[in-house]
């Protein structure tokens, strides 16, 4: 008898378990907001969200799109000394560049590969920069490259915003929506930076 109620209580149920009646259990809330206490009988933990078509949708442009950012923030070094500019490729790098390798994992985790390059019609009309203006960064320098990479980053991230936007109203996967969250504010505030920076240049 001692045996059979010893493996029955060290089985673990199937799904969350209901709170019970003892020490009260906080249950987070979701992010900026406070946390709460669950009621009893309340089951807690998180049940994992499908993964849905909006969530790829949003890998895939995204990776894509943030490639094309690293390429114009690689060329801040070599053509501009302004430390604010050089600042803003810094930071901008250091943000998306493991976005991109979360991104891509995540991907491979569904069997599917990330896009190559950063041509992708997924991210065309985010914001994109066109061959054409991408040459125009390449050939300039100084005062004028700030000018043009600030306008053009700026259009690239409100490109990056909108498509954060996309997957919180849509996306179901819970890593994409945190991805998305991360994107919709980190850019949010690189945009109004970098809008009060073009005001101070000259031209």
């Amino acid at each position: 008898m001692t045996t059979i109620v010893l493996a029955a209580c060290s089985q673990e149920p199937a799904g969350p378990s209901p709170v019970g009646t003892g020490a009260p259990v906080l249950v987070p809330g979701s992010p900026g907001a406070p946390g709460r206490t669950a009621t009893p009988g309340e089951r807690v933990g998180q049940t994992p969200r499908p993964t849905v078509a909006s969530d790829v949708r949003f890998a895939e442009a995204m990776i894509p799109h943030h490639r094309q950012a690293l390429e114009m923030t690689s060329l801040v070094n070599d053509r501009t000394t302004t430390e604010t500019i050089r600042a803003f490729a810094r930071q901008i790098t250091a943000a998306q560049t493991p976005e991109i390798k979360a991104m891509t994992s995540w991907l491979a985790e569904l069997g599917r590969s990330a896009p190559d390059g950063h041509t992708h019609t997924q991210a065309a009309g985010y914001g994109m920069a066109t061959p054409e203006e991408l040459n125009a960064l390449r050939a300039s320098k100084g005062a004028a490259f700030d000018r043009m990479f600030l306008q053009l980053m700026t259009r690239h991230h409100e490109g990056a915003v909108k498509m954060a936007g996309e997957e919180l109203a849509t996306g179901r996967d819970q890593r994409m929506r945190l991805m998305a969250k991360d994107v919709y504010s980190g850019q949010s505030i690189e945009i109004a930076r970098m809008r009060k920076v073009l005001e101070t240049l000259p031209g």
